[in-house]
């Protein structure tokens, strides 16, 4: 009877390979991360030469076999921190490139739309809309004589430092999702 009872706690050979992939694929999502995202792991050595190591390899079937490897190292390691900490990175990710796309909304507003000076001074008013209005002027002129995009990075520059900092004060990600609504129209 007892045997029966072990037999019935332990989980199935599909759970088991599911568990498997899962490590595996935990193993490849830090084999995608760069130097100092990795270093923010606190992985066991052996792990974290395997994972240098794959990031070196370029050779298919040579990848492939280092990821098994990473795969079989993971089994020996706790994937929850892991997982947690890679879901951290991956949400700084995606916030730092919802920030990029307001950015990018609005330096495209400004130069298209003749109020979005006044909108985006009342919603960013520490904003030097002197120097925006001299940007915006520039890059229309490089524009039509076809000069290098030089004032129009300048612009993104500098209204990414106004947008930046005031959406952190403002509780990250959702002042960005308020504005979403109004960039497009």
């Amino acid at each position: 009877m007892n045997d029966e009872e072990n037999y019935d706690d332990r989980p199935s050979k599909s759970q088991r390979k599911r568990d498997v992939h899962a490590l595996q694929k935990l193993g490849t999502a830090l084999v995608e991360l760069n130097r100092d995202q990795l270093a923010t792991f606190e992985l066991p050595e052996r792990l974290a030469e395997a994972i240098a190591e794959a990031q070196r390899i370029r050779n298919f079937e040579g990848r492939r076999r280092q990821m098994q490897f990473i795969g079989k190292l993971m089994r020996e390691v706790d994937a929850a921190p892991i997982q947690a900490r890679l879901d951290i990175i991956r949400g700084v990710a995606h916030e730092s490139t919802a920030k990029q796309h307001l950015v990018e909304r609005w330096r495209e507003r400004l130069l298209d739309e003749a109020e979005a000076l006044t909108l985006f001074a009342a919603e960013f008013p520490r904003g030097d809309l002197q120097h925006l209005r001299s940007l915006i002027s520039s890059v229309k002129r490089d524009r039509a004589n076809n000069r290098p995009p030089k004032n129009y990075r300048e612009l993104f520059r500098a209204v990414r430092d106004i947008v930046a900092p005031a959406q952190t004060h403002a509780g990250g990600t959702e002042k960005a999702g308020d504005d979403d609504t109004g960039a497009d129209a």
